[in-house]
């Protein structure tokens, strides 16, 4: 479930390294609570497969203030039959959206997956230790280090929260590193405008439209990975995501929303 969480430390050193990273959290808050109906399409047929939960608390980290976000994903009885998904992700990061801790545990199929990135700040630099364990096979640990920022799946998320959307143009792209378990990727976001999403409870929204691209080859050519809606207002929600996988296709689309931090003025229309 790496791409579909896209559209989702120890102590840190000094007061440099910290503002290297940080940045003023405009969107969510703790209390924060989403739910998603994750559909997949089963041999041109769309189908209920399964849910996402995703939930942001106030915790501490190192005796440091923090926020944690937890985003579970779980497969219908009926889509277990077909494909076993079971994804739980937690991410730590400071109040100003430092990445500090993040692990991913995943079972998807006959794999199990588990993933765990610890973050530190020496003198200025964002460095990260990747260990990965997976079911039958060798451990594999990497180290990196990055003088820009590197991110997780989900405090990239916190952190797209946050961007200044009014100096975007239509086609403008955001690059960021991202770890993945083994390695550093960059992530390339396009901006792709304005859009209104109605909801399967009849709500409508007002959407900034973002896609998530790989390049493959050459790097000329771009392979869409996600598409995803969030709130055009304060809070930036992500309320439909459009994803590409390699065994087919698959929409995430918010079916809950409680504890946002600004009023959801991207409603249209209420059913």
């Amino acid at each position: 479930m790496r791409t579909i969480w896209i559209i989702w430390l120890s102590i840190l050193c000094s007061t440099y390294s910290f503002a290297q990273c940080a940045t003023e959290n405009l969107a969510m808050k703790a209390g924060e609570s989403l739910t998603y109906d994750l559909h997949f399409n089963w041999k041109f047929v769309w189908v209920k497969a399964g849910t996402a939960h995703m939930k942001t608390t106030s915790t501490t980290y190192n005796s440091k203030p923090a926020l944690r976000t937890f985003l579970q994903t779980k497969g219908s009885k009926r889509a277990d039959f077909f494909f076993t998904m079971r994804d739980t992700l937690v991410a730590i990061m400071s109040e100003d959206l430092v990445p500090y801790y993040f692990r991913k545990g995943a079972e998807e199929g006959k794999r199990y997956t588990l993933d765990e990135i610890k973050f530190s700040y020496p003198n200025g630099a964002s460095h990260i230790k990747q260990s990965r364990y997976r079911r039958g096979k060798e451990p594999v640990f990497s180290e990196h280090t990055d003088s820009r920022c590197i991110y997780d799946m989900l405090s990239l998320l916190a952190r797209a929260r946050s961007f200044d959307v009014s100096h975007l143009e239509v086609g403008q792209k955001l690059i960021f590193p991202m770890a993945t378990g083994t390695e550093v990727e960059n992530q390339t976001l396009i901006y792709r405008g304005k859009e209104n999403f109605k909801a399967d409870n009849g709500t409508v929204y007002r959407c900034l439209v973002f896609s998530l691209v790989e390049y493959k080859g050459d790097k000329k050519k771009e392979k869409e990975v996600i598409t995803f809606y969030v709130t055009d207002d304060a809070n930036h929600l992500p309320v439909r995501l459009d994803m590409f996988l390699n065994f087919g296709s698959a929409k995430a689309f918010l079916t809950h929303v409680s504890g946002n931090r600004h009023p959801l003025t991207s409603i249209v229309k209420k059913k």
